[in-house]
């Protein structure tokens, strides 16, 4: 698993391009790497919702739940299916639209510095053991592209936005996580 630095793809990943990006500020680094957990309908998993989501292509009439997420312009760098897919919607050194209003160690603006993974998954319902050392893989991946992300610049959405957002939530295992990056330190 490799990050081409000239164009920010992952070279694993298929790629479904996202609309819902921009350019990151000047002088930007790129040192946090946020973790989050989607699904849709919530609790659901497969089908093609996620990247409909992402493509501003999801039909609020498929499921009464879509209409509250009518004219939503959102995004993610990565996701993660739970069969272990990886899906790219936005390169790396373009801002993606996943972490909204937010706040890493005092620093706002957390779209401008970050790297947003999804996890296909649901705060309450346990994450699919395929995906973990996937995202390991991913993690390290990144580190080496971006030599900025240290092991302690990894947080949950609800480390960003507590109160506003509870993702990954309490099923995401992060002392397996940091067991399977080699890291013993088992708190984020």
């Amino acid at each position: 698993m490799r990050v081409d630095s000239t164009t920010g793809l992952l070279d694993v990943a298929r790629q479904a391009p996202s609309p819902n990006r921009d350019d990151r500020p000047a002088g930007s680094v790129i040192d946090l790497i946020v973790i989050h957990g989607i699904s849709l309908p919530p609790g659901e998993f497969g089908g093609p919702w996620i990247d409909a989501l992402f493509a501003n292509t999801l039909d609020p009439g498929a499921h009464p739940y879509f209409r509250t997420l009518a004219g939503l312009r959102v995004s993610t760098h990565l996701l993660i299916r739970r069969d272990g897919e990886i899906v790219q919607y936005v390169p790396f050194q373009h801002r993606a639209w996943h972490a909204g209003e937010s706040a890493y160690r005092n620093r706002r603006r957390c779209n401008d510095f970050s790297i947003g993974i999804e996890l296909e998954g649901a705060d309450h319902l346990p994450y699919d053991a395929r995906q973990y050392p996937i995202l390991a893989a991913l993690i390290v991946a990144l580190r080496a592209a971006y030599p900025a992300i240290t092991p302690e610049r990894l947080a949950g959405h609800a480390d960003i936005a507590p109160g506003r957002k509870t993702d990954p939530g309490p099923a995401f295992d992060w002392t397996r996580l940091r067991r399977l990056l080699g890291e013993t330190r088992a708190a984020k």
